[in-house]
């Protein structure tokens, strides 16, 4: 039996300067460029016809001796957010944090530091999504002063002050609440980690809030900070 032909493939570091396998989806270059490039592969993916970039047996060698990802992303750890499948994007892409409800932490916030700095990934996402189980879990211990079993009762302590904002303003639609939640860890993501805030400062990175809607597969910005005042290098 004849072997099969292995691909011709040119060195990991050209193709990740090329930005992929020899095809043509090059990786944005700053913060403004990474926004656009997320809302362009999400409205391929709402429609239904996505690219699935960055997928190939190239770019996964390629890939061995380093990465090089264009945008942060810390989602919600809800099964039916599966980030690079709503950004139609590929390996290498999006560096991914996921926690129940998109709760900070230490680990949390050390992740997305190594990818601003180390990585110099230009663009963090906080993506939220509607219906989301742990702002209602929030919402409900709120309401009814049941305590909260478990490791879970940390999800929910991350989450309320959300609710609390929320319920002060006159808030009570669950993903207006939702909205109100990625605001507020945006801004503890900045207020907690003074590398990304410098990194905001000094224009080379911008922090964006999304939120996700599970019926239509469309992403719509939140809110944002340093995108007006990001710099393309």
């Amino acid at each position: 039996m004849n072997r099969p032909e292995m691909p011709d493939m040119q060195s990991g570091a050209d193709q990740l300067s090329a930005g992929g396998s020899g095809d043509a989806w090059n990786q944005p270059v700053g913060p403004r460029a990474a926004v656009a490039e997320l809302h362009a592969g999400n409205r391929r993916f709402a429609a239904g016809t996505p690219g699935r970039p960055h997928q190939d047996v190239g770019r996964r060698v390629a890939l061995a001796e380093g990465q090089q990802p264009f945008a942060v992303v810390l989602g919600c750890s809800d099964s039916r957010l599966a980030v690079e499948l709503i950004f139609d994007r590929g390996l290498g892409d999006l560096f991914v944090v996921r926690t129940a409800g998109h709760a900070v932490g230490p680990e949390v916030l050390g992740s997305i530091e190594y990818a601003v700095t180390a990585l110099g990934a230009p663009l963090v996402v906080v993506l939220g999504h509607e219906s989301c189980g742990a702002v209602q879990a929030a919402r409900s211990a709120e309401a009814t002063g049941a305590p909260v079993a478990g490791h879970l009762r940390a999800v929910v302590e991350a989450v309320l002050p959300s609710v609390r904002r929320a319920e002060a303003a006159g808030i009570t639609d669950l993903d207006r609440i939702v909205d109100q939640h990625v605001q507020q860890t945006v801004a503890v993501l900045l207020d907690r980690s003074a590398a990304v805030a410098a990194a905001v400062a000094a224009g080379t990175c911008a922090v964006v809030g999304m939120s996700y809607q599970l019926t239509t597969g469309a992403v719509r910005t939140v809110t944002e900070v340093g995108l007006a005042a990001s710099s393309t290098p």
